[in-house]
């Protein structure tokens, strides 16, 4: 038995050593023939892959060697060889049709090597495995309809209509088949592990000349499939990509009565149109809840959010009615005592008290009200510094600066590093700015411009910029100090008096470096007594004369708004928006002026 045992053990080693002999022969060979190939030494290579092929018939050998082959004048040998392995080697036959067909494209004879693809595809089909490598292979020779022929018949094979979708996306693509492609990602995007990948890719069609096709397919899709509600939801992403909120409300209320929501994405939609300044669109999705879901746990907040959203419209309407301020007070009033004072009421006070300060002139109410929220509100500490900053504000219309920088500096140590804290640092330098104080407010603003908030760094950038350019003229700085003078007007409401002033500082400083900011500030100011003529006026000396100053996109922005917004003038409107985008290529306000022309000129509507 001994004996047996070691002669068994013997023979393995030998077979072995045998099968690693090859294995290295192979190894050298291929580097060797491979070496051939790159230094183009093709006879040589090609002889090296001969030995090869004969126990590697692999796509690659097969490859180099036909190329070798041809490459060396020996085209004739290289077709014998591939109808000798497409007659006797099954394994290696897709590869041989699909270099086959590859030959006689070569020769001119399209119809033979459209003949010699269709074969290979049908030699593949044994396996999708064969077939995806046989796809892979097409690939290579940049025959990518053929590639995509490979893999349309690997899906049919494998029964699977999501199989090899990110291949066929990234060759629809490719080879221009954008329907195609669109309705790939689509299909992709029904799988929740491949969601945002196949949003990403749809994504890249948005604001192109391809875009519509997007909503094309979806709907397509919506009515061969109506209980597949995937496409539904791609349809309100892609509506939430364009900013048309009204339209994926819509679906969003469709989709919450249908698989009973409660009203949670009908909320987030609403949240999202209200931070967009889609405040109507906001309104009827709060509006929404309140009516389906009075009793839902979203109630309180949607309440609120549906008043809050007309008052934002309100506010945003110039010159603001009062009769509507009004009424918004009187619909908080009434949520309040529906509802209750408790942490889900408290910002209704808030916003009441705002507005009694900013529109009604009743100062000393809006304290007391605030102070009202404070007691109610005072276990949370956000709340009650969001509180005495809006106090800080009221003093300061009340002109009691002193008070407001009070407040500021309590909410300033209260939320140290936190966005309230940083808030209120703002005010206190626009505090500083508005008496005049410029180095103090200049270094409060620099250690602003690094806060994590981009809105408060870009607000103390602009507002250092204005002091850096706007002192140092004169060594009184008077203008700057007149200009900070009308601006606290501003905050303080009384635009009448401001435009009095702004009048008589565009007569005394039309030569000064301040010109275009007299201008701009009168424009607006203009806007909110309502008095559009006056303000185009302005708006106009500011984009001629000083187009390449600092204001010089604001001011085309602003006119294009107010012509498309108040004067419903779509051709003035396009022409200005137009404006931006030729001459300001970098303005901020450049997507947002393509999407406004688009809108008007009819591409898109919300």
């Amino acid at each position: 038995m001994l004996v047996k045992t070691l002669l068994t053990l013997c023979l393995c080693a030998v077979w072995l050593s045998g099968e690693c002999q090859v294995a290295g022969q192979s190894g050298t060979g291929g580097a060797l023939a491979d070496e051939y190939f790159k230094s183009g030494e093709f006879g040589k290579a090609a002889d090296e892959y001969a030995k090869l092929v004969k126990t590697e018939p692999t796509w690659p050998r097969l490859n180099q060697y036909v190329q070798s082959l041809q490459r060396s004048s020996r085209t004739e040998q290289a077709e014998k060889f591939l109808r000798q392995q497409v007659r006797g080697n099954e394994a290696s036959k897709p590869f041989c049709e699909l270099l086959l067909g590859q030959l006689a494209q070569q020769k001119g004879d399209t119809t033979l090597a459209s003949k010699e693809f269709m074969a290979a595809v049908k030699s593949a089909r044994v396996s999708t495995v064969k077939l995806e490598q046989l796809a892979s292979a097409f690939r290579d020779v940049g025959e990518s309809k053929w590639a995509i022929v490979s893999f349309e018949t690997g899906r049919e094979v494998s029964q699977s209509p999501m199989a090899f979708s990110d291949e066929l996306m990234a060759l629809y693509k490719a080879t221009g088949q954008t329907v195609k492609a669109i309705d790939e990602s689509i299909n992709t995007a029904k799988q929740s592990d491949k969601k945002e990948a196949a949003f990403a890719n749809l994504q890249s069609y948005i604001n192109t000349k391809d875009e519509p096709l997007i909503e094309k397919v979806l709907y397509e899709r919506i009515q061969k499939e109506p209980s597949e509600l995937a496409y539904n939801d791609m349809l309100i992403w892609f509506y939430t990509q364009k900013q048309k909120f009204s339209r994926a409300l819509l679906l969003e209320k469709a989709t919450d009565k249908r698989l009973k929501l409660a009203g949670n994405r009908v909320y987030e939609l609403g949240a999202l149109a209200f931070n967009n300044k889609e405040y109507k669109t906001a309104s009827d999705a709060f509006d929404y809840i309140c009516t389906t879901y009075p009793q839902g746990q979203l109630y309180p907040f949607a309440r609120r959010l549906v008043i809050n959203a007309r008052e934002e419209q309100v506010k945003n309407t110039y010159p603001v009615d009062k009769v509507e301020i009004r009424k918004l007070i009187a619909d908080y009033q009434k949520m309040v005592q529906e509802l209750g004072l408790n942490g889900k009421t408290l910002e209704a006070l808030r916003s009441t008290a705002n507005l009694y300060a900013n529109y009604l002139d009743s100062k000393d109410t809006a304290i007391t009200v605030l102070d009202m929220a404070i007691g109610l509100g005072k276990t949370d500490r956000s709340f009650v510094d969001k509180c005495k900053l809006d106090k800080g504000d009221i003093f300061l219309l009340k002109g009691e600066p002193w008070e407001s920088t009070l407040l500021y500096a309590q909410v300033e140590k209260s939320e140290k590093e936190e966005l309230l804290g940083y808030e209120a640092k703002l005010k206190n330098a626009k505090l500083h700015y508005y008496k005049g104080d410029f180095t103090v407010s200049k270094d409060i603003l620099d250690v602003l411009k690094l806060a994590t908030s981009r809105e408060i760094a870009n607000d103390a950038e602009q507002l250092s910029l204005l002091i850096v350019d706007n002192t140092g003229m004169d060594s009184t700085e008077a203008a700057m100090r007149e200009y900070a003078a009308v601006d606290l007007l501003l905050f303080q409401n009384k635009t009448d008096e401001a435009v009095d002033k702004l009048n008589q500082l565009w007569k005394k400083y039309g030569d000064h470096s301040l010109a275009d900011e007299i201008l701009w500030l009168r424009a607006n100011t203009y806007l909110r007594q309502g008095k559009t003529t006056e303000a185009l006026d302005d708006l106009k000396v500011v984009t001629t004369k000083y187009a390449t100053d600092i204001l010089g996109d604001d001011a085309q922005f602003l006119t294009g708004k107010i012509y498309e917004e108040q004067l419903k003038d779509k051709s003035a409107a396009m022409e200005a928006y137009q404006k931006v985008l030729a001459q300001y290529p970098g303005s901020i306000h450049g997507a947002e002026s393509r999407k406004r022309f688009r809108a008007l000129r009819g591409d898109t509507v919300n």
